[in-house]
């Protein structure tokens, strides 16, 4: 079963401690030693999801967990929501007792086939009475629909496998075994399953990009095979209209990419000039992290098409676009042809086009200038400067993975202007803390060096992955950003009594030393005292091969009323001109 997994594609396995799953760690560990896959160990079943979903996103290709009975498999439920939300494959394979011992009061034997069906594009079984009654091609059979379901509409699958006693093979049995395997049996599979794409009858909505028009580019939720061609489409589609780009920071935006609106989250509502009516939009992907933008979406009269990669859900919350599911480029694909047709200098962006896109650039380009003097790379940290200050100083093309809270917020609005120079991550699909830390060693063990920006509650919240840190000696660089709990609370609209209800109640500072915690599991840290210190911690940290920690403490309340004066002296500054 796992070798037809391997010869489909399966890269890497994630082995978490158990007995019922013994005969699946010793066929694992026979193809890891004849180098057909890697394999890591976790003993925390949900810091081993969320490793694999990392990996598995970076790759854009399933990596497998494999867990033991019992509780064991609800652990696993976390990061299949997030798989679920985010559309991403992830393979998870769990070991379970046979039929005869269910609903009987056994020893670790629970309904577990069940746990992760609501979020599962596929759960598949072995027979019931134990793997060893199954016939090879049954096993290959069930790998093979695995994969399939994983890849074609891009999600977690859920294997439950039960086996009888005995479990394990003493080692000769073991030593005859693998002498006579024969790894080029069954033969082998090496393509990936096509993706899911809309009836052929479903023809593509069009847009007019001879008409006024503006691109939102939500996060990019395709596989990482598919990024390059939705791309392509992407510059293609700007070129040919004109239009502008409202890009969330998880879009995956080419660098080269014309007509980008870097700071629209500042800007809005009142910071861009008015559209001509009937001014289309075209909508990539599932809604950025903005009230504003939704609010500036629902005011626009003209059409709107949201097109998604794969997923044909519904993505809309406004209930307001047309939505496709066949990709951009699919899209483009279609489209292309038609108004290739249209004579040569005739389809420039129009004046209207034009006029709109310079305003907007202008805007957009005093917002930057006025950033950068509001917020210079001195004195004590706060979390908007810390923004600027990284969008400037960190190397080009470096991975930077966003905690889904204050981190990926501040970034969409504070270090815009670092849109297209790298490829920003953060599991938003169903906006958790959890699987911080594991997410970001996932992705860096398939990007090589990566930054992880998160907050104090995050990185706790998924200490465990510090064990992970620990053993992989992967080269993840960790800023922390410590403002004594959880700070998005700080800029919501939220009154407490007495005065000290609102820590009590909403931003639950621990009190834990997070230097210490990452020291006890041999990580090495460090203390920014000041801005002016960032340049020199930054290559300290980068320079690391193995994971690293920089704490930068802030004050959440200041930070709070910070953010708000800045939008503020935007919108007044654009109203004046």
């Amino acid at each position: 079963m796992l070798q037809t997994l391997q010869q489909q594609g399966l890269r890497h396995v994630v082995l978490c401690p158990g007995s019922r799953s013994g005969p699946l760690a010793l066929a694992a560990a026979g193809l890891k030693r004849s180098g057909l896959i890697t394999l890591s160990t976790a003993i925390d079943e949900r810091s081993a999801g969320f490793h694999a979903l990392g990996r598995s996103t970076a790759s854009g290709v399933a990596t497998a967990v494999i867990t033991t009975s019992g509780t064991a498999v609800a652990n696993l439920l976390p990061a299949a929501v997030e798989a679920d939300r985010s559309s991403q494959p992830l393979l998870l394979i769990s070991a379970d007792r046979p039929l005869r011992l269910k609903n009987k009061g056994a020893n670790q034997t629970v309904n577990q086939e069940a746990f992760l069906t609501p979020v599962c594009r596929w759960c598949g079984s072995g027979p019931l009475d134990g793997l060893n009654t199954g016939l090879d091609h049954e096993l290959r059979a069930l790998a093979q629909n695995a994969w399939r379901h994983l890849h074609q509409q891009p999600g977690p699958v859920h294997l439950n496998v039960p086996f009888e006693e005995p479990l394990l093979p003493d080692l000769n049995q073991q030593y005859a075994f693998w002498n006579q395997w024969n790894r080029s049996e069954p033969e082998a599979i090496t393509h990936t399953p096509e993706l899911w794409t809309p009836a052929s009858n479903n023809a593509a909505p069009a847009l007019d990009p001879d008409q006024p028009g503006v691109i939102v580019a939500g996060p990019w939720r395709g596989l990482s095979s598919t990024l390059e061609p939705y791309q392509a489409a992407l510059i293609a589609w700007q070129q040919r209209s004109g239009w502008p780009v409202l890009a969330d920071p998880l879009a995956a935006s080419p660098n080269g990419l014309s007509g980008v609106i870097r700071y629209w989250d500042l800007l809005l509502p009142h910071g861009l000039s008015q559209l001509p009516a009937n001014t289309q939009v075209l909508r990539l992907g599932s809604m950025p992290a903005s009230r504003r933008l939704e609010a500036w979406l629902e005011s626009q009269q003209g059409p709107q098409l949201l097109i998604t990669e794969a997923d044909p859900r519904p993505l809309d919350p406004l209930e307001i676009a047309q939505q496709w599911s066949g990709g951009l480029s699919q899209w483009w694909q279609q489209l292309s042809p038609q108004l290739n047709a249209i004579p040569a200098g005739s389809c420039a962006p129009t004046p209207q086009t034009r006029s709109v896109l310079e305003s907007w650039e202008n805007a957009d380009a005093a917002v930057g200038k006025r950033l950068s003097a509001l917020l210079p790379i001195q004195g004590a940290a706060n979390e908007p400067a810390l923004m600027v200050a990284l969008a400037q100083l960190l190397p080009a093309a470096l991975p930077v993975m966003l905690a889904a809270s204050s981190p990926v917020r501040d970034w969409q609005a504070f270090a815009a202007g670092d849109t297209g120079r790298r490829r920003c991550f953060s599991f938003r699909g169903a906006s958790g803390i959890d699987g911080t830390l594991s997410l970001a060693l996932g992705l860096a063990a398939e990007l090589g060096p990566t930054v992880l920006i998160t907050g104090d509650l995050a990185l706790l919240h998924d200490s465990n992955g510090w064990l992970l840190a620990s053993a992989a000696q992967l080269p993840l660089f960790v800023l922390l950003i410590d403002n004594a709990g959880g700070g998005i609370f700080e800029q919501l609209p939220i009154e407490t009594t007495p005065s000290d209800g609102f820590d009590q109640l909403f931003a639950m500072p621990q009190r834990v030393d997070p230097l210490a915690l990452a020291a006890a599991h041999s990580i090495p840290v460090r203390q920014l005292a000041c801005l002016d210190d960032l340049p020199t911690a930054l290559e300290w940290g980068l320079a690391s091969p193995r994971p690293a920690l920089l704490r930068v403490c802030t004050d959440r309340r200041s930070d709070a009323k910070l953010r708000r004066d800045l939008r503020e002296a935007v919108q007044q500054r654009s109203s004046l001109s």
